[in-house]
């Protein structure tokens, strides 16, 4: 086993800039409401907060970058048990991800919801807003405690969202989308009294806060178990199926859900559970990292088999992110440098390929009216950028250069070799193929193939607001492939390598 430096003591910064970077979407939230019979000023808010939330975020890199954590207590309930902001390298690489991706989802949802003439806009911008300050405030929580409000209040604010359309079928997505969340809540707010009642504290510390408890050993198998269900926005099969259901949701929503957010915050979590609260030497000497991790690989391989058999491209993509989340948390479970590295840095190469795919998808729709794969022969010749941005997103998925999915994936292998599993190399290897099949026969049938002139007929690219964000995105997937330096680093700090 490694041995990794203390990280655990570093020095703190009280400062509240973690709290102003929650609480901006929310003023947001509040004039988006204001505002909402006159649109132009309601989605300048939008726009606005965004920007002034990641620069907010960026404003803690120096701090970060040398060691330090930036912290703010807000109440204290009980000793050991209070809201607490504390932004480490971990928190600050999902943070600055998640703020960065919400600019461009906003950019894009303006152009998405405009071009359809969507109703109900107001409420989607709210839900919106409230979604991403819940987003970062997951990030930036300090302990289990703080993690658990925000991770519910994702979950409810973007219930609306899901249900936006409100046909018979949206409605019954949201109470599946609700039953699982609200339902895996219970199973998060069970294992934290428990750590509390053993421990008397919900504080994050790398290394583990159940070591030396005396926390019996069959309790902690079990409530690893209870955990990793209270996880359930990380979509571990067979606790998955509410993420493709939830595919009715506007496509911004579904880039939000599968890139920035919610599946986000579900791996995030589980990869705070496994080395923040039990941390590398206890998982080890527990016995409980490897099985998982083969259980992981388990909705890797069958994630991508579902996905290969989607003949829908939103939901072919929605099986994409069941495989891929896992990627993040069997790096975790490998307990070595460069496994962990690999799976941190995956919650970024991943972020930025997804969420161009999702945006991809729905520039097609918005200019053709298309949803299935096998509608779109020849789209490349009438929509080249969302193509082509397609195809890049394509490489990060599948693990090939230039696609930041390269740097990740080449990390978990060799996290894998590390920790002597070659069977979970082969699973990284055989999901590699499975990607490529199921994404690389879409890019040959839309520059390939010929167009067929019922579908094709006056299609060409999107409002501009659709397709700018969607080639940014892309072409950021590719500049972290070249310049994976700051996103190694986080990773680094996070782990003390």
């Amino acid at each position: 086993m490694e041995s990794f430096q203390e990280v655990s003591n570093l020095e703190t910064i009280t400062s509240v800039t973690p709290a102003l970077a929650v609480v901006t979407s929310l003023i947001a939230a509040i004039m988006i409401l204001i505002f909402r019979r006159n649109p132009n000023i309601r989605e300048t808010f939008s726009i606005g907060a965004g920007l002034v939330k990641f620069g907010i975020v960026c404003s803690m890199i120096p701090a970060i970058m040398q060691g330090k954590v930036v912290q703010l207590d807000i109440l204290e309930f009980l000793p050991g048990l209070s809201i607490k902001f504390s932004v480490d390298a971990f928190g600050l690489f999902f943070g600055f991800t998640s703020s960065f991706l919400w600019i461009f989802t906003t950019l894009y949802s303006i152009g998405y919801m405009r071009s359809l003439e969507e109703h109900a806009q107001t409420r989607y911008f709210f839900s919106f807003a409230i979604a991403m300050s819940s987003a970062v405030g997951v990030a930036f929580s300090g302990n289990l405690f703080t993690l658990f409000i925000f991770y519910e209040i994702l979950t409810v604010s973007t219930y609306p969202l899901v249900v936006h359309e409100e046909s018979e079928e949206a409605m019954s997505a949201g109470r599946k989308y609700l039953a699982y969340l609200l339902t895996a809540g219970v199973f998060l707010l069970f294992s934290i009294a428990t750590v509390y009642y053993y421990t008397g504290t919900t504080d994050f510390s790398f290394g583990g806060i159940l070591a030396g408890k005396g926390v019996p050993e069959d309790l902690l198998k079990l409530l690893f178990i209870t955990f990793m269900i209270g996880c359930t926005k990380a979509a571990f099969i067979p606790l998955h199926s509410w993420l493709p259901t939830a595919m009715i949701a506007p496509t911004p929503v579904s880039a939000l859900l599968h890139a920035v957010a919610v599946v986000k915050a579900g791996v995030f979590t589980a990869v705070r559970i496994i080395l923040y609260v039990y941390g590398v030497d206890l998982m080890t000497n527990t016995g409980l990292a490897i099985p998982f991790a083969y259980f992981v690989s388990f909705t890797i391989i069958v994630g991508s088999l579902f996905a290969l058999s989607q003949d829908n491209l939103k939901l072919r993509l929605a099986y994409s992110t069941v495989s891929q989340l896992s990627y993040i948390v069997l790096g975790a479970l490998l307990l070595t440098s460069s496994g962990m590295i690999g799976g941190i840095f995956h919650i970024a190469s991943h972020a930025f390929g997804k969420i161009t795919l999702f945006f991809c998808a729905g520039s097609i729709y918005v200019a053709s009216g298309l949803k299935n794969v096998s509608e779109l022969s020849g789209i490349g010749r009438k929509m080249p950028i969302t193509m082509i941005s397609f195809a890049i997103a394509t490489l990060t998925m599948i693990g090939l250069p230039p696609g930041a999915g390269f740097i990740s994936k080449w990390y978990l292998a060799l996290g894998t070799i590390e920790a002597n599993q070659l069977v979970l190399l082969f699973v990284l290897l055989i999901s590699s193929i499975l990607n490529a099949a199921y994404f690389l026969p879409i890019v040959y049938k839309a520059f390939f193939e010929e167009p067929n002139p019922s579908n094709m007929d006056g299609v060409k690219e999107a409002s501009p607001f659709v397709y700018i964000p969607l080639l940014l995105t892309a072409i950021g997937s590719v500049i972290i492939f070249f310049y994976p330096d700051y996103f190694l680093q986080l990773a680094k700090l996070a782990l003390g390598v």
